[in-house]
């Protein structure tokens, strides 16, 4: 918790089927989260077509709830220079973008690590994860219930 209020990180496979129904759920979950858990931090990492659509639906909340933060999450310290970073990462698009010092090396592990961190700050966590084994969300998903994270998978409610 971050000076009283509450932060939800969003973690999904890198391709999903995107519906209606997919951004109405989690248009509610978010305005649920914002207006009744107090959540006012948002962190994204950006490796998926999920996280993009999480940060689309916070971003329009936004309008109606301007104190909510977006924090994008580096994983490789190259990005801190403004000069190396990708250019789909503005400033523009987020209240913060930190680097979250890891001590790994290794492409892969460093986002798994990242999303680690990303759990560890994180009071909500909402996923989408078809408990696909081998993929980076289902680790983080086991991850997060090793930790008694508060989780939504809106996969095994769509």
């Amino acid at each position: 918790m971050i000076d009283g209020h509450k932060s939800c990180g969003c973690f999904g496979h890198s391709k999903i089927e995107i519906t209606e129904e997919l951004k109405y759920q989690l248009n509610h979950i978010f305005e649920t989260l914002i207006t009744k858990e107090y959540v006012k931090y948002f962190y994204f990492g950006g490796f998926s077509e999920f996280d993009d659509l999480c940060w689309q639906i916070v971003t329009e909340l936004k309008l109606q709830y301007p104190s909510i933060y977006r924090i994008f999450c580096l994983s490789d310290p190259r990005y801190q220079r403004l000069s190396k970073r990708p250019r789909w990462i503005k400033d523009e698009n987020y209240e913060e973008i930190t680097y979250l010092d890891l001590n790994f090396d290794y492409w892969y592990t460093r986002i798994y690590y990242r999303n680690c961190e990303i759990i560890d700050r994180s009071d909500f966590v909402v996923f989408y994860v078809n408990h696909t084994e081998r993929s980076g969300a289902y680790k983080a998903l086991q991850y997060a219930n090793r930790k008694k994270k508060q989780i939504i998978n809106v996969c095994d409610t769509t």
